[in-house]
């Protein structure tokens, strides 16, 4: 029976993988479609105003409101999907703070920067993990709090839930990477639209699926091996 089970789970790991994939490819297209809308009204409304520094500075709010905003729902899918695997309580925790650590940065920040080394601007790096630690730590413990609350106690909402998570998790990490291009460098993102459209959502489709599913029903297999034992 006990070999049934981890048969199934480890099957279950393979498939949700592969649609975790599949399933999170639309939602960034569209995501990241809206974003390039929603900016290209706040570019218009703001053209040959201050050479493109009314856009940046509106973008480095934005992006400061939305980076944190993402890590909540990065916390709290992470979680999710983790309790629903296993149930060490302090390896989900540590696993949700490491998720959101690692690839809400590397998604609103890292990818985005290098995206416009690769297009040949000069881009500022700026982490908030370190420059934004008092702001980020309420969003992280919340998220946490959440996804903790969600993962143990509410199993029955799991799949409505995961629906609605996927595509606000997603939108919210488009939104972050999208200004976080304009604050840092790119004010005049239009004239490689293009280019930006494909970056960005290599930015949002691969950490988000590696945060909601990939990372935490890894390490939820070690959990579940460490309760048997």
């Amino acid at each position: 029976m006990a070999h049934h089970h981890n048969h199934s789970l480890e099957h279950e790991h393979e498939h949700t993988l592969k649609d975790g994939i599949i399933c999170h490819l639309p939602y960034s297209i569209f995501s990241v479609a809206f974003c390039l809308t929603v900016l290209s009204f706040l570019s218009y409304l703001t053209l040959g105003i201050s050479n493109g520094l009314i856009l940046r500075k509106g973008a480095h709010m934005l992006f400061h409101s939305f980076h944190f905003l993402h890590i909540v729902f990065a916390a709290t899918g992470t979680l999710i999907t983790f309790y629903r695997y296993s149930k060490n309580v302090l390896l989900g925790l540590v696993v949700g703070i490491m998720c959101s650590i690692t690839f809400c940065t590397l998604s609103d920040a890292v990818i985005p920067y290098l995206a416009g080394r690769m297009l040949g601007v000069h881009m500022q790096f700026h982490l908030c993990f370190i420059s934004e630690l008092s702001n980020i730590i309420p969003f992280l413990v919340l998220g946490l709090l959440n996804g903790f609350v969600m993962g143990r106690y509410h199993h029955g909402h799991h799949e409505s839930y995961s629906v609605f998570s996927h595509f606000v998790h997603i939108l919210i990490s488009s939104f972050a990477s999208t200004f976080y291009l304009v604050a840092n460098g790119l004010p005049d993102w239009y004239s490689k639209i293009g280019i930006i459209f494909l970056f960005l959502i290599i930015a949002v489709v691969v950490p988000c699926t590696l945060s909601d599913v990939v990372v935490p029903m890894a390490f939820a297999r070690v959990g579940k091996r460490n309760e048997r034992h």
